[in-house]
């Protein structure tokens, strides 16, 4: 496992098309540029030009025992676990808090479109999609077990994945994870509080009238 610290990674996994891409290759393991085209929607010169910019980085890499001989390109991650990094040790680089504040702001809308995605009443019952919150009491000790034997059940799914053939109905699923202490209300929660009292007041009293 490598654990990257220059803080231009973080600018090139923040841009948008290039996550996606990345995100592709971790579930498929190995693709062409026309296939993450498709995948995603764009033209394949695109997903090229992406593939490039990310192989620049360390990021992919060609995958020759995927190719059918020498002219066909076909990438995979550099790292199969995907991109780690320790938030401090970008930071302590030059130009880290820059890239890390891009990095940081582009994931933080993208968490929101995902929950705000998943909550949208479109009527799609979509049998595979799931939105689940627990709370547990732990030890940080537990917390990073719980957190490894989660990665593995992935990872096994993931490879599973992998290996399955082609035309199974497939799509890509999104898993978002978030493990941490119990974080504190933020300031519009007060706010939020009484918005709801007065939308139930308002309901009481209109069930009181009828």
């Amino acid at each position: 496992m490598v654990m990257y610290d220059d803080p231009r990674i973080l600018r090139a996994i923040a841009h948008p098309t290039r996550n996606r891409v990345l995100h592709e290759l971790s579930a498929a393991g190995s693709l062409r540029a026309a296939d993450i085209a498709r995948r995603i929607d764009i033209p394949a010169n695109q997903a090229s030009f992406h593939l490039r910019q990310l192989a620049k980085y360390g990021l992919v890499e060609e995958d020759p025992d995927a190719a059918n001989d020498r002219r066909d390109r076909v990438w995979r991650l550099t790292e199969p676990d995907g991109i780690q990094f320790r938030a401090s040790d970008m930071l302590a680089q030059p130009g880290g808090r820059a890239a890390y504040a891009v990095f940081q702001r582009n994931a933080v809308e993208w968490g929101r479109h995902l929950v705000e995605r998943a909550y949208q009443p479109d009527g799609e019952d979509h049998p595979g999609r799931s939105i689940s919150e627990w709370s547990l009491q732990l030890t940080s000790d537990e917390a990073i077990a719980l957190m490894e034997e989660l990665s593995a059940l992935i990872n096994e799914r993931r490879l599973a994945g992998q290996r399955a053939p082609e035309g199974e109905g497939r799509e890509t699923y999104s898993i978002f994870q978030l493990i941490q202490p119990y974080p504190d209300l933020p300031a519009s929660a007060d706010q939020g509080d009484a918005d709801a009292d007065a939308d139930a007041d308002a309901d009481a009293d209109v069930d009181g009238g009828a």
